[in-house]
């Protein structure tokens, strides 16, 4: 038989748990981006939301906010065909979509699935590959929804801590899933994968929560552990120091992309895959940095 004390605490913790589950509040995603394309190593180079061959956007919606990253597929530049015209288009047709409100937040498999359709059956003529990564916030759920083909993806980080993070999908070493569109006749010659393969999850955040999406220009050239120590100087939810610290972040994993004697994430999963690499790996770097935070108009 329970004590009237056991009783007590027991009710003050199933009344405290109540209200956490049902906090009326909205929650926004404050966000900041920054990066550098690779062939331009002495500035950032932005157009519109471009660096170099990645592409990006945060867009707003009334019931959520979303973002999203697509790395274009360096290769198709020994075809003649400039990489950031796929990565850019498809994120500004994920970006529109969006803010016409013709998507459903739980779902970014669909906006990724819509965007790429309408790229296919455009008038104007679009050739190219890319990865893509999709992050919703649900404002008023307060769940995470994200969409994640090829080697782009995301962190979820609370307390100091990776609480999620995104599965990388690859055929083999250095080939990631990838959205393509392939000149007639060439279909079956250029490697494409589908929308809907997309690796996809939620869950719920909390405030505070901060959360990393980036193309692979950062992951291939920092690790966990230099991520985390540079997320500590996130203090604040105001914009103006998300900005700093994303700056921060893409400028670490920039030099380090350069730097022929360390021994980078990505140099160390060559080596692992039996080839003998060393050094940063130069890419188009992409951060989108996010914190959660109570929704104001």
């Amino acid at each position: 038989m329970l004590s009237v004390l056991s009783y007590g605490r027991l009710l003050a913790r199933a009344v405290i748990g109540g209200l956490s589950q049902t906090d009326g509040r909205d929650y926004s995603l404050v966000t900041a981006s920054c990066g550098f394309g690779k062939d331009f190593r002495k500035g950032i180079l932005k157009k519109g939301m471009c660096y170099g061959d990645d592409a990006c956007f945060i867009a707003r919606h009334r019931s959520a906010d979303v973002l999203g990253v697509a790395d274009g597929v360096g290769g198709w530049r020994d075809y003649g065909v400039d990489p950031s015209q796929f990565s850019g288009t498809l994120m500004k047709t994920c970006e529109r979509l969006v803010k016409e409100g013709r998507f459903v937040p739980s779902n970014p498999v669909g906006v990724l699935t819509r965007s790429y359709y309408e790229l296919l059956q455009n008038k104007v003529p679009l050739l190219g590959s890319s990865t893509a990564c999709l992050v919703v916030l649900d404002r008023r759920s307060h769940r995470l929804h994200t969409a994640n083909l090829g080697d782009s993806g995301f962190l979820v980080v609370r307390g100091g801590e990776v609480v999620h993070r995104s599965d990388e999908q690859q055929h083999y070493f250095n080939t990631p899933f990838q959205l393509s569109i392939a000149p007639p006749g060439a279909e079956g010659a250029v490697l494409s994968d589908s929308p809907e393969a997309a690796d996809s999850s939620s869950f719920d955040v909390q405030l505070g929560d901060i959360i990393l999406t980036a193309s692979d220009g950062l992951f291939d050239n920092m690790p966990d552990y230099m991520i985390l120590q540079e997320l500590k100087k996130l203090k604040n939810t105001n914009i103006e120091s998300v900005q700093q610290t994303a700056r921060s972040i893409a400028e670490q994993a920039h030099v380090l992309a350069y730097d022929p004697n360390y021994m980078s994430p990505f140099a160390q999963f060559a080596c692992d895959n039996g080839l003998n690499v060393r050094g940063g790996k130069p890419d188009d770097i992409t951060v989108l940095l996010s914190i959660v935070a109570e929704y104001t108009d």
